[in-house]
């Protein structure tokens, strides 16, 4: 997606990005393409913004106030967890931060707590239960570390939730509840997610390609909860609600838009709605509904021999990640889309919803090697097809192929021309992206502000779709 960007830039006029450096700090770390890590990280209670940035050998924390002046900076030395993974941070009532260190086999935390007034550290040390499986993922929310796992061979998801030193269990129980395809054939929780679709984690402050919205599990993480939509039946979409409160598990079933012959559907879910998609070779249908009531929202159905008014890009097909090619009829676009499984995505900015219609679908190919005989020469490759649009506070579509780029359009065309950036982290606050990033020229971790638009107000927008021209950003939040 990264190099689909540049390429729509530099096609374009010159242009100057909305972007600001806000702060500067020279940090000397060792070999950072080898070993180093890089993470941004917000407090939500005073926006003070805090960096955690290592090599092979020390771990240096700058704080920020919340006008991004550096008051604080704090350089430990890395022992036990050396060589392990960051993988999060919360931050404690007193304002000092803990860094959690995961391990290979994911089966023990090592956590240290710094206090930046003492200038000392405290290490800690979490074993995850016996019985806990595969962990699924990870994430920050106000302040607090969780971690998801799905318990071996058990109907049910464990949360783990790091705050203050503490560590708190949650179960949330799936065994009351069916799971079954479209034919009626029943399977279990655990088979599902285990086996059959593994959930990916969503991203709501990020653009999801579709080669990550394309999977039929997919988990969304809220400021009371998590939602979970499996889309593996081609007729509903079963979602859940898990009450971090409570830990009461609520399911919901959404039908899907009915093709008259069958297609492949999904979902995608941004701030309580629930976008639905059911394509094939003759038809797309696109549905929206409010997640709490099921109430349809807006339904927009196209054959191949209509023309798609409402897009803000061309068609396209994209093979194995190249310059893609533009399809120029309907009729071209959906015989393309039934190849793929179907997918959608959805991102909000400030004016707008940007939605990606497509669908992708990876595979092998076997290459022949006549001069060895090699016929085990296994080569992977992708199928990619889609459009963009845009909708209004309305839901109803913008036909405007001028629109502004976004922040984060910006960041990466940014990151795409600049040639001496090692370790990169991204964190979206209320009113734009902080793109935190070590400089191996200047030796000095480099913080950028970035906004929507352009800065000299050129007419027209190089980016021609906003969503599949933007790579996915390695979250703060792991």
């Amino acid at each position: 997606m990264k190099k689909l960007l540049l390429l729509c830039l530099l096609l374009s006029q010159s242009i100057l990005l909305s972007q600001t450096i806000l702060n500067s700090a020279v940090l000397n770390l060792n070999k950072p393409t080898e070993n180093g890590q890089l993470i941004n990280a917000e407090d939500v209670k005073t926006h003070e913004v805090y960096v955690f940035a290592t090599d092979n050998k020390t771990i240096n924390i700058l704080k920020y106030n919340k006008s991004m002046f550096l008051v604080n900076q704090f350089k430990d030395t890395l022992r036990a967890e050396q060589k392990r993974v960051l993988i999060g941070y919360s931050i404690g009532e007193d304002g000092n931060p803990t860094l959690y260190w995961g391990s290979d086999n994911h089966k023990n935390i090592r956590i240290i707590k710094y206090n930046l007034e003492t200038k000392t550290s405290n290490p800690l040390s979490f074993d995850f239960p016996a019985n806990t499986g595969n962990t699924i993922t990870s994430f920050q929310k106000n302040n607090t570390f969780y971690v998801v796992s799905k318990e071996k061979d058990q109907e049910h998801l464990l949360l783990f939730e790091f705050r203050n030193e503490k560590c708190e269990i949650k179960m949330f129980n799936f065994a009351p509840f069916s799971f079954k395809n479209e034919k009626g054939q029943g399977v279990s929780f655990s088979a599902l997610i285990q086996y059959h679709y593994p959930i990916e984690k969503i991203e709501s402050d990020d653009f999801s390609s579709l080669d990550k919205s394309e999977n039929k599990s997919k988990m969304y993480v809220n400021d009371d909860g998590i939602v979970l939509t499996f889309d593996y039946n081609t007729k509903r979409t079963q979602a859940f609600n898990l009450n971090f409160q409570t830990n009461e598990v609520t399911e919901k079933i959404f039908d899907t838009p009915v093709t008259q012959t069958p297609s492949t559907t999904n979902s995608f879910y941004l701030e309580n709605k629930l976008y639905q998609i059911s394509a094939n070779s003759d038809q797309m249908l696109f549905s929206i509904k409010d997640f709490d009531s099921g109430k349809s929202i807006k339904n927009i159905s196209i054959s191949k021999n209509d023309s798609i008014t409402f897009k803000n890009s061309p068609m396209f097909l994209q093979i194995n990640g190249e310059r893609p090619q533009k399809l120029k009829t309907t009729s071209k676009f959906l015989k393309q889309l039934s190849t793929v499984n179907s997918a959608l995505s959805a991102f909000k900015s400030k004016q707008y919803t940007y939605v990606t219609f497509g669908g992708f679908a990876a595979y092998q190919t076997l290459g022949l090697s006549y001069n060895n005989m090699d016929f085990n020469n296994v080569q992977n490759a992708s199928k990619m097809v889609f459009f963009d649009t845009a909708l209004n506070s309305d839901f109803e579509f913008i036909n405007n192929d001028h629109l502004e780029p976004l922040a984060i359009d910006n960041l990466n065309y940014f990151l795409s021309t600049s040639k001496t950036i090692s370790l990169v982290s991204i964190l979206k606050v209320p009113d734009f992206y902080i793109l935190g990033y070590y400089d191996i020229a200047t030796k000095s971790y480099v913080m950028r502000k970035f906004t929507d638009g352009f800065m000299d107000q050129n007419p027209g927008n190089p980016i021609m779709n906003k969503a599949m021209f933007t790579k996915s950003l390695p979250s703060s939040r792991n």
